[in-house]
């Protein structure tokens, strides 16, 4: 989790010191309670998060965020318990039964504060600012989040996952709360006066004043050096040394490290790639990863899958593909699109958030295999061959039973056996309990999967990729914008939540990626029409952007960071998808707004390019000076997919290719002048290469269109 380089977050308040004091106070440990029986609900069961209501029975007087419960706690004059996770999160679900589900914590929880839970995914708003503070008290981001703040919402203590009673190190959770309670009751002023302290270093951390500057080549210098500092040259990947765990896929590091067109940068990428693919965060039978591994090796994941991740490294693996031509990297690539279109598509086109990393009463348990199990499935010798495959022993490699690790290659001649014997597998893992699904549809995410899709298409030719993000644009387009403005959640027929920046800037590079490759004018109509409404409602004077609307809820502060977290920054994705508006359409004034916030965000791409990739990513798209590619000619023609497939190849990384034929001819000149006047030569497709409408000379062969590009 990253928001920000950690020297620039870094403050101790004092309400913290004192916080840290008291719980430092050494407490006889609390047996745990049984958890209480599931007969009761609380306020969440309303809700359409599928998180808040995995807490609708607790014994804790949950509510969720919103003026019932600020009101409250103002009225009341009690301090505010915030807890943020996600479905998927498997701490969560720990803290959950040790804690929530405890009714004697449950007790003191409803008695001394004002509980709020919060999904994450619907809110990161939220979740950005109480993040940032427990990351400037000096600790570890991470879900769940724990923060205890005033009744105006000012944070003055945070964590993440406390066991019940104290263990390992860490504070008990019941010990926690009740010398907070001491401290809100006993020392007020002090914790109201950390409070504030912390509150005003948030805002220069998260509404930073910009130093604007020229986006020049010269930004790209420490880029490469500082991916070469974090590289686990030993497993790949990137992380703090000596232990580089637990390790995350960093695909933001990667998609920048494969734009640098460096032998050494790539040569990162592959090793990093390869070690994902051999290891156990990725899913060997069913296709996909896990979130992150917990060891340096890449072998132990915490098991939950997300849309986002499996978007975002999905690119990586067909763009490593596309420019090594290594088969390895395209199989990936393509059981990684598999697993989106299998697991996570909603019957109605869009895509779900995640699934669990828990089921049948376990982490992981739908994932991991004994020898017995396996030797139960397959034939003795398909049994034998993948057991050593995958390093299966009796024994196992994790809590007695076996992660799928690949530890040998298989024989030259196996291939069609191993397949046969993984369908086995997979069939019988299926009739297991399966992990949930937090089945909410979120915009941004689902603009990620929107480009995945789209890239699988265009370098694999699989129509069915194509077709699953035509229809997750359409169900976008028809069911997340309501009068006129987008919103971030859907679940079970209805849209919620303002959108942010992310969402918007994330979803309109992915309908241009789609446009890509379908050449329907709705998709380029409707992602001029999200970024002009994104300009108009979260635009900030010096040409970069906030992160929530100008008319969003208003919350302690508004944010306006560029770093990137789980996912890339908003800033980035709005500054690429600007940039690629601007060619596509020949507007210069469109690529200027994306000029605009790489100059915004000149501090952070010449102080810490490492931490925000998609802003490099958007530099990088710039420096390429991007081209506008129009190849006109009929669909059904092979010399215009000829043109179409060279184009694709040519300018992957710096332009934006549109078919333009009969059918999408008056519709695309009515979006742009441009198009205008380009047309096949006597009937021959021809391929037009322009940079706001200064053109080079036409183009009918293929061969020569990709020559010297």
């Amino acid at each position: 989790m990253r928001f920000a380089p950690p020297e620039s977050r870094h403050f101790v308040p004092f309400a913290w010191t004192l916080a840290a004091l008291l719980l430092a106070v050494v407490a006889p440990a609390q047996p745990a309670q049984d958890p209480v029986p599931k007969q009761t609900t609380n306020r969440l069961a309303k809700e359409a998060s599928p998180y808040l209501r995995q807490h609708q029975h607790d014994p804790v007087d949950w509510f969720p965020w919103g003026r019932e419960a600020l009101d409250k706690a103002v009225r009341e004059e009690k301090p505010i318990f915030l807890s943020i996770g996600y479905s998927a999160c498997h701490w969560c679900h720990v803290m959950a039964a040790e804690s929530f589900q405890n009714p004697e914590i449950a007790k003191l929880l409803n008695e001394r504060f004002v509980c709020i839970k919060v999904d994450r995914e619907e809110r990161p708003d939220i979740d950005e600012i109480y993040m940032s503070a427990l990351q400037a008290m000096g600790q570890q981001g991470g879900w769940p989040l724990s923060a205890w703040l005033t009744p105006a919402g000012a944070p003055f203590y945070a964590g993440t996952y406390f066991p019940p009673a104290d263990a390992g190190g860490r504070p008990g959770f019941r010990r926690v709360c009740e010398q907070l309670d001491r401290a809100w009751r006993e020392r007020q002023a002090d914790v109201l006066k950390g409070a504030g302290e912390l509150v005003d270093h948030l805002r220069t951390v998260l509404a930073p004043t910009a130093v604007p500057g020229e986006p020049t080549a010269a930004l790209l210098a420490k880029v490469l050096p500082d991916a070469a500092a974090r590289f686990d040259r030993e497993h790949g990947g990137f992380g703090s040394a000596p232990l580089f765990a637990p390790k995350f896929p960093s695909a933001n590091d990667l998609l920048v490290l494969l734009g640098l067109r460096d032998d050494a940068a790539l040569a990162m990428v592959v090793q990093t790639l390869h070690a994902m693919a051999d290891g156990g965060i990725h899913d060997q039978l069913g296709g996909g990863f896990h979130r992150y591994a917990t060891d340096r090796q890449w072998r132990v994941p915490h098991f939950e899958k997300m849309a986002y991740d499996n978007a975002l490294l999905a690119q990586c693996y067909t763009l490593a593909f596309q420019r090594t031509g290594e088969a390895r990297f395209g199989q990936v690539a393509r059981s990684t699109l598999d697993y989106l279109l299998g697991e996570l598509r909603d019957p109605n086109g869009g895509f779900w958030s995640s699934q669990d990393s828990q089921s049948d009463g376990g982490e992981g348990k739908y994932f991991v295999w004994s020898k017995a199990e396996i030797e139960a499935v397959l034939d003795p010798e398909a049994a034998r061959l993948l057991c050593e495959h995958f390093g299966v022993t009796a024994a196992g490699n994790w809590e007695g039973t076996n992660i799928l690790v690949v530890q040998k290659p298989l024989p030259g001649d196996a291939a069609a056996g191993f397949a046969a014997a993984r369908a086995k597998l997979l069939a019988a893992r299926g009739k297991r309990v399966r992990p949930g699904t937090d089945d909410k549809v979120l915009a941004a995410w689902n603009g990620f999967v929107l480009r995945a899709l789209a890239t699988g298409y265009r370098v694999f030719g699989d129509d069915r990729y194509r077709d699953a993000a035509r229809g997750a644009a359409d169900f976008l387009l028809r069911e997340m914008i309501v009068k006129g403005r987008l919103r971030r959640t859907w679940h079970g027929g209805t849209a919620r939540h303002a959108a942010t920046l992310e969402d918007h800037a994330a979803l309109a590079d992915g309908l241009l990626a789609l446009f890509e490759v379908d050449s329907d004018p709705r998709w380029l109509r409707a992602a001029k029409n999200l970024l002009e409404s994104m300009h108009a409602h979260f635009a900030a004077a010096d040409g970069g952007y906030w992160f929530t609307a100008d008319d969003a809820e208003a919350l302690l502060v508004r944010s306006r960071t560029v770093y990137d977290g789980a996912t890339p920054s908003g800033a980035g994705l709005a500054a690429r998808a600007w940039l690629l508006l601007g060619a596509v359409l020949g507007d210069r004034a469109s690529y200027d707004r994306g000029v605009a916030v790489l100059r915004s965000c000149h501090g952070a791409l010449a102080d810490a390019p490492g931490a925000a990739s998609a802003l490099v990513a958007a530099l990088q798209l710039h420096l390429a000076e991007p081209r506008d590619v129009v190849i006109a000619g009929e669909p059904a023609d092979p010399r215009t997919q000829a043109l179409l497939a060279a184009a694709w190849r040519a300018f992957a990384d710096r332009g934006i290719v549109t078919l333009l034929h009969a059918g999408n001819r008056e519709a695309l000149i009515a979006l742009s002048g441009s198009f205008e006047g380009k047309v096949p030569r006597d009937g021959v497709p021809v391929a037009h290469v322009c940079r706001f409408g200064v053109c080079e000379a036409p183009v009918t062969d293929a061969a020569a269109l990709g020559a010297g590009r």
